[in-house]
């Protein structure tokens, strides 16, 4: 079941710095990580439910077990930038709070 609170904490604590990571980030490292455009298109997705859903919790599952596989679970690569690192940590406490 999902924690509502917990969920909506996490998106308070790291939407907005998501929103402006994640193009940067795709700009940045999409050349040599294809993978994370992947992950801009996902999370542009996310946004979006986030955004209709208002008050109310998104339905989020797909998105989130998507973003799992192309990460490797979040498996940060070892040539990359700590704003990639971050991003990805971000997404996984999103989605482990959106589990909970």
């Amino acid at each position: 079941m999902v924690n509502k609170q917990i969920f909506d904490e996490a998106k308070a604590k790291h939407l907005q710095t998501l929103r402006q990571y994640v193009p940067i980030v795709a700009r940045v490292h999409g050349g040599n990580h294809p993978e994370f455009h992947d992950v801009h298109k996902l999370f542009d997705a996310l946004g979006k439910k986030i955004k209709e859903a208002g008050s109310q919790l998104p339905e989020l599952n797909e998105e989130f077990e998507k973003l799992r596989e192309i990460t490797n679970n979040y498996t940060v690569p070892a040539d990359v930038c700590e704003s990639y690192e971050a991003v990805y940590n971000m997404l996984e406490e999103l989605d482990k709070a959106y589990q909970a």
